[in-house]
C-alpha cells in the first residue's frame, strides 16, 4: 500500500550512493593528509621557523627568514 507523498527510490541510486560514500569518506582525509606530507617540511620545523621569524614586521621578510 503506497501512501501519497512517499516516493520509493530506485535501487540503482541507493546502490550508487552506498558505493560512493565510503570512497569519499576515505578519499578526502587521505588526500588532505597526502597534501600536507608533500609540502616538504614537517609541522614541527615550520612552527620553529615561524617562532624564530616572528620579529619581522612584513610578511615578505618573514617568508624570506623561514626559507
Amino acid at each position: 500500500m503506497n501512501r501519497p507523498g512517499f516516493n520509493s527510490q530506485p535501487i540503482f541510486s541507493t546502490l550508487v550512493a552506498a558505493t560512493l560514500s565510503p570512497i569519499i569518506a576515505v578519499g578526502l582525509p587521505a588526500g588532505v593528509a597526502a597534501n600536507f606530507q608533500n609540502q616538504g617540511k614537517p609541522f614541527a620545523q615550520l612552527g620553529a621557523d615561524e617562532r624564530a621569524c616572528a620579529a619581522h614586521a612584513y610578511v615578505s621578510e618573514r617568508e624570506n627568514c623561514m626559507q
